[in-house]
């Protein structure tokens, strides 16, 4: 029996666009970020025609008329997607859409082949007034799937004019419920941060690091007793910049790394730890998880290098950044370009993949944390608590036990007793 038509597409294409998109997407711009552009020594397209034999059994042999530009064009979004999810690749018509609008919905998602993961909800957004949290799944917007979307794609449907209306299909990954949710946008303003003042301790979540949040904690430090623990809660820590990190950890750290920047064709970038010299709290420490992401998690790495105890789970690792490279023939590709080393030497952007699962006996109490390279990237805790949601004390109904505060101020006490009887 022949070969089914549809067969040639799925056969033919993959290793079709991946030879001959490879060094097309690839060659630096004029006005890429670059201090020398190194031009191709042979045509990107040179052995295209060899190709085109290839391209023209899929035309000729598939069941239905194909859409070629798409068939192209889907190839080189999965090359780039295999890469990392946040690469994208835009047609020449992309390049000329309008901007969609200032106003969203409150989340942050990460593209996972056929579905985006939900890894920041801003409180208060009309995403989270309807329900959405993190590790919620998005498998539609407005009816169209998200496995053909590119991570730019993605960003720009989620925006669009205020008050205008976006229906999403939601699988929530807590209780299997799936079902079609619409909200309005709305412009979505940074949250404050929040603080929560306990008898035996303080507890200050962030939400973000965009430019300010370092004055914005300064300010809420005054009021605090320094002779109590203070808890730098970033389990729900997304989005912002690298230098407001930097900031950051200055409020409560000296002089120190606080990233290092690595681009390709570049010579390493290292940011420092800005000190504010600040009156010190009796103790410091970092509570972060898996959804502590980007400028949050140099931060926390930064804090751990200088001795602050950092508990929770592992950090996802998704300290990267995109640069555009336009295309000789239209079009262009967004392209994870950069990735940042924790203070510690460790990665905090390396991969489309997330850390490697903690092994049983890495969670044992009060047991040592392993070492980072053996556990793949992100911020190791020096201390393992697993399977926190980020809001759990603000949860009506949670358990007392699965409020972290408890046990992190009784680690903190054994090492004040340690301290003292050395």
């Amino acid at each position: 029996m022949g070969m089914h038509q549809r067969t040639w597409l799925s056969l033919l294409t993959l290793p079709l666009v991946a030879a001959f998109t490879y060094p097309v997407m690839f060659q630096p711009v004029h006005d890429a970020p670059r201090a020398t552009v190194q031009v191709a020594a042979q045509d990107p397209l040179a052995g295209l025609s060899d190709i085109q034999d290839v391209l023209n059994l899929v035309r000729d042999n598939y069941v239905d008329k194909p859409d070629m530009e798409k068939v192209i064009n889907g190839g080189i979004q999965g090359v780039l997607e295999r890469a990392h999810p946040l690469n994208s690749y835009l047609t020449p018509e992309d390049l000329h859409l309008a901007d969609p609008g200032p106003a969203g919905i409150g989340i942050t998602v990460l593209k996972r082949q056929i579905y985006a993961q939900v890894v920041a909800v801003v409180p208060g957004s009309p995403a989270a007034k309807a329900g959405f949290v993190v590790s919620d799944m998005v498998r539609k917007l407005d009816g169209d799937s998200i496995g053909p979307m590119s991570a730019w794609t993605l960003e720009r449907r989620l925006r669009g004019p205020v008050g205008s209306e976006l229906t999403l299909l939601r699988y929530a990954a807590a209780n299997g419920d799936l079902k079609k949710i619409t909200v309005k946008r709305e412009r979505i303003q940074p949250p404050p941060i929040t603080l929560r003042k306990e008898p035996r301790a303080s507890v200050l979540a962030l939400a973000d690091l965009t430019p300010g949040r370092a004055n914005e904690i300064k300010a809420a430090l005054a009021g605090l007793d320094h002779k109590l623990p203070l808890i730098l809660d970033l389990r729900q820590c997304a989005g912002g910049v690298l230098p407001e990190a930097a900031l950051v950890a200055g409020l409560f750290v000296g002089n120190g790394p606080l990233a290092t920047i690595q681009e390709t064709g570049h010579p390493a970038t290292t940011l420092s730890v800005v000190p504010a010299n600040l009156p010190p709290f009796a103790q410091v420490a970092v509570l972060q998880g898996s959804y502590t992401l980007g400028p949050a998690e140099a931060l926390s790495s930064a804090l751990k290098k200088q001795l602050v105890p950092v508990f929770g789970e592992r950090s996802y690792g998704l300290g990267v950044e995109r640069t555009r490279f336009l295309l000789r023939q239209g079009g262009a590709v967004d392209v994870v370009n950069k990735r940042w080393l924790g203070a510690g030497g460790e990665f905090l952007g390396a991969g489309a993949e997330k850390p490697d699962a903690l092994k049983p006996q890495d969670a044992v109490k009060g047991a040592p944390a392993p070492k980072a390279e053996t556990l793949g990237y992100g911020v190791l805790p020096d201390h393992i608590i697993k399977a926190l949601r980020p809001d759990d004390h603000a949860v009506q109904g949670t358990k007392a036990e699965d409020d972290p505060l408890p046990r992190i101020l009784e680690i903190l006490g054994a090492q004040t007793k340690t301290k003292t009887a050395a």
